[in-house]
């Protein structure tokens, strides 16, 4: 088996290390555009490091160095934006029985599949967190123990157990922990709920996970953009799998549940993902595009096609819009002081009396 990892940043470079130890570098190779970091990947190797540690000699490629009809598997963890041109490319090097693993975030398997023969994709998720320390090091944020159980999500788009999903989880399991989910999309959306409030409000503040789950202002926001995320979601057909050992409907903002409660499940749901910061305040920090409109976007622009209002995911986009246009990096306090302004607007709105 050969085996390309589509996106060697943090995450493709902690997935590239692992393979690599597994199958030789004859099998596996990291692809980025970026020469300089390619070269340094082929020059030191690969080192991981955070959770875990060890370095290993890999195989990195840029793009033009590929050859036609070439990988059994891609594992595709590039940024949505560059979807246009890299699944033109993937298209060429993927083998006719070859199969692609959606890794991205969000929900992108829709756009996927306009270029992608959907017999050939399987979806997925990654639930650890890594960032990029150099061209070559990567750091695993997520704990040891979640990291070896709950790493990846992964399953056919038609929710069948079949041989296919069960070698890639193999494949997988030389990374971390893999589960297969015969609703992957659901639990692809759960993923997004995820990345738009923690997430969001990561980039959204320049804080981490926990620092979000550990301030009053920035919990609640989450709250409410997860609950969003559920209202469009459910009008979208979409039968949500559970956020760890949680049923998302539990996050509900409709009156059903107590929100103390709420609150206090919601902060211990992230306890182990406490040192993560989203993908999107690193491509802040690095003046790349973010992939907001493809997270809080996608449910904003979902809720507007069923008329469904989005105002804090509507702010996260602002907020990280602003902060991408001008170079800057958004501050926490700023940020909370905009939600909170939000909370009691949403709040006096929905408090006045219905005029008959």
């Amino acid at each position: 088996m050969k085996i390309a990892i589509y996106g060697a940043g943090s995450l493709g470079t902690i997935i590239g290390a692992y393979l690599t130890k597994a199958y030789g570098k004859k099998h596996v190779d990291l692809i980025a555009n970026n020469d300089k970091h390619i070269g340094d990947l082929n020059s030191q190797g690969a080192h991981v490091n955070g959770s875990a540690e060890f370095r290993v000699p890999v195989s990195g490629k840029i793009p033009c160095e590929l050859h036609a009809n070439d990988y059994d598997l891609v594992l595709l963890l590039t940024k949505q934006p560059d979807n246009n041109k890299v699944l033109d490319e993937i298209k060429k090097v993927l083998k006719p029985d070859g199969t692609l693993v959606s890794l991205q975030n969000g929900v992108p398997e829709a756009t996927i599949a306009e270029v992608i023969d959907q017999e050939q994709m399987v979806a997925g998720s990654v639930e650890f967190g890594g960032r990029m320390l150099k061209n070559n090091e990567a750091e695993i944020n997520t704990l040891l123990p979640a990291f070896e159980k709950n790493a990846f999500q992964i399953g056919e788009l038609n929710g069948k157990d079949t041989l296919r999903i069960r070698i890639i989880q193999h494949v997988l399991s030389f990374v971390g922990g893999t589960r297969i989910s015969g609703n992957i999309l659901g639990a692809k959306w759960a993923n997004l709920l995820v990345s738009a409030s923690f997430g969001g409000l990561s980039a959204a503040g320049n804080v981490t996970y926990g620092q979000v789950a550990n301030d009053a202002i920035g919990l609640k926001g989450a709250l409410h953009l997860i609950s969003e995320g559920l209202q469009v979601g459910a009008n979208e057909g979409i039968n949500f799998a559970n956020m760890g050992e949680y049923d998302p409907y539990d996050f509900a903002l409709n009156g059903q549940y107590d929100e103390d409660m709420q609150l206090n499940c919601l902060r211990r749901a992230f306890t182990e993902n406490r040192n993560l910061k989203s993908s999107m305040l690193y491509d802040l920090k690095r003046n790349r595009p973010t992939e907001v409109h493809d997270i809080n976007g996608l449910i904003a622009s979902k809720g507007r096609k069923h008329y469904i209002e989005t105002p804090f995911n509507d702010l996260i986009i602002q907020i990280i819009d602003k902060a991408q246009d001008t170079n800057t990096i958004p501050d926490f306090a700023d940020t909370k002081d905009r939600f909170a302004d939000l909370m009691s607007k949403e709040f006096a709105r929905k408090a006045l009396p219905m005029i008959v």
